[in-house]
């Protein structure tokens, strides 16, 4: 019988000599369950606020916002075969925290895509597993706020309660029908790929989505427009999201596009209008009389491929049939074995396995050696 959300217990940590306490602990361990809580709904830069942990049926929040000197923690960690459910982010995370990589992985949702399980939210996951419901009125919290809310607590605390069970039940299911070095090859693929980070900002950056269908002036405007949201957001240390939006962006642009901005202006809510204040209307302007060939100059595009041939395209079919009767037979979704660019890729060229984990290369080989 498993506690319930509000039954939750754990320790709290904030101060070196309990952080010196937890290390000596983790010292001994092989495994830790681990999740992560961050501020990026609230504030301009992601933050990591709280780590939680679960080892030796023990439950540990450690406050990383604290005055604390992490970086035994982080070594000891790196040592460690995680247990985790959605790692991509907090692995991404850790890696613009403090360099982090971890050394081995099991990922609860990886696992469950294997399997075919339709809903693989955790909340969903251990709802099925162990008749937990999870609010979700704390994930959109201000984790960087202190003192964190006794309900923020338990649920921080509730995300990693499960975790080992989770992990065995999937596990015993994976085993059973022979996915494990799909699942440990997976793993491992998260682990490189979250030691990118996360994407950066460039001179090109703001154009976004729905941009390229602007006219130059438009384009100029979107140019002034952003720029002028980047600095209020990070002045206001808020994300630039909850600044102005990129529908209002694009709505704006048109506006100078068309010549009627200031009435497109005042059709919008009271709240960005007021954003006039802080200088909305100024980059307006800008974007009015801003000099069209000054803008950074679009990134040359890679050179564009010539269609497939009606030999590739015959070859194309055959793949994915292949691939589709496969995820069918498995029953889960195709993508896991090659996604639709990837079956164009390999139709182009059936010895192009770049992208590709060995566990997909050799489901797809006995289709191609019939291509060939």
């Amino acid at each position: 019988m498993y506690p319930k959300m509000e039954d939750v217990e754990f320790t709290y940590i904030d101060k070196q000599a309990e952080l010196d306490e937890l290390c000596e602990h983790l010292a001994k361990q092989s495994e830790v369950a681990l999740d992560s809580e961050a501020d990026n709904l609230h504030h301009f830069e992601t933050k990591l606020c709280l780590l939680q942990l679960r080892f030796d049926e023990t439950i540990y929040l450690l406050d990383v916002t604290a005055d604390l000197y992490l970086d035994r923690f982080w070594e000891l960690l790196s040592g460690m075969h995680l247990i985790m459910h959605g790692s991509d982010f907090d692995l991404r995370l850790f890696e613009e925290f403090c360099g982090f990589k971890a050394a081995s992985l099991f990922d609860s949702m990886l696992a469950s895509q294997l399997l075919g399980i339709k809903r693989i939210g955790l909340a969903a996951l251990l709802e099925e597993h162990f008749s937990v419901k999870i609010p979700k009125d704390s994930q959109k919290s201000d984790w960087s706020q202190r003192p964190l809310t006794p309900k923020m607590l338990k649920y921080a605390a509730t995300d990693v309660l499960y975790l080992h069970e989770l992990r065995d039940r999937l596990m015993a299911r994976i085993d059973e029908v022979d996915r494990g070095e799909w699942l440990r090859q997976r793993c491992e693929n998260q682990i490189r790929i979250a030691k990118t980070g996360f994407p950066r900002n460039d001179e090109n950056s703001w154009r976004i989505a729905k941009s390229d269908r602007l006219d130059d002036r438009g384009q100029a405007a979107i140019y002034e427009l952003w720029h002028w949201r980047q600095n209020l957001a990070k002045r206001l240390d808020r994300p630039p999201f909850k600044v102005l939006g990129n529908d209002f962006i694009i709505a704006l642009a048109e506006g100078v596009s068309e010549g009627n901005w200031e009435f497109v202006f005042e059709g919008l809510p009271m709240g960005i209008q007021r954003r006039a204040r802080q200088g909305l209307k100024d980059a307006l302007r800008r974007g009015v009389t801003r000099d069209v060939k000054s803008l950074p100059q679009r990134p040359p595009r890679p050179e564009r491929r010539a269609p497939l041939s009606q030999q590739e395209l015959d070859r194309q079919d055959t793949i994915k049939a292949f691939r589709d009767k496969l995820a069918t037979d498995f029953g889960f979704d195709p993508t896991l074995i090659a996604t639709r660019s990837q079956v164009a890729q390999l139709a182009r060229d059936l010895e192009d396995f770049s992208g590709f984990l060995e566990w997909q290369r050799d489901l797809l080989e006995p289709c191609l050696a019939n291509l060939k």
